[in-house]
């Protein structure tokens, strides 16, 4: 049961994640660590859990929806490999398949008037899906004290704005700033 449950969600996912990974970060929650799916007798993720994915994915090459697919698939069906496939080809089988059908019709019609208000319409929706996913991740697993947070992000920010500091460099001196914090 544990793998339509997978698939069922992670289908819904893969078709209602519009703006990528983080756009689906709220959506992956929902599913892995609030709802108690069919048959089962708990979700499938505690919150902790999550929040140690989502960095994990973050971290590792690839999209971040598609990673955390693959580890919750994994764990959701007790370390099956089967699992990891089933959830990383269900959040990807929607968006192929849309992609496939509508690309040829988009480009054949690009300059359409609806074309163009329907996407301007979908930014509004993308940008609140990404900050859902934000607001989400901001618990007491990732702040113990907001502070020292706010402090480190503010910085960061600075730091890339208006210097020419690495990106990278800044990861590496905030990871460095969080583990003396804290």
């Amino acid at each position: 049961m544990v793998y339509l449950n997978l698939l069922w969600a992670y289908l819904k996912i893969g078709l209602f994640g519009f703006g990528g990974g983080y756009a689906m970060l709220s959506l992956i929650q929902h599913e892995a660590v609030e709802v108690v799916h069919y048959g089962e007798s708990a979700p499938w993720l505690t919150s902790k859990e999550f929040t140690d994915i989502v960095a994990i994915s973050q971290m590792t090459p690839g999209p971040i929806g598609i990673n955390s697919a693959t580890y919750i698939g994994y764990v959701a069906t007790g370390g099956s490999i089967w699992g990891s496939i089933l959830a990383t080809t269900a959040v990807c089988l929607p968006s192929f398949i849309l992609v496939l059908l509508v690309s040829h019709l988009l480009l054949k019609h690009k300059d359409n008037l609806y074309i163009q208000s329907i996407f301007s319409g979908l930014r509004p929706v993308v940008v609140g899906l990404i900050a859902s996913a934000a607001l989400i991740l901001m618990n007491k697993e990732n702040f113990p004290d907001y502070l020292p947070s706010v402090l480190i992000a503010v910085v960061s920010f600075l730091l890339v704005r208006y210097t020419k500091i690495h990106p990278i460099w800044v990861i590496v001196l905030a990871g460095i700033a969080g583990y003396i914090i804290y």
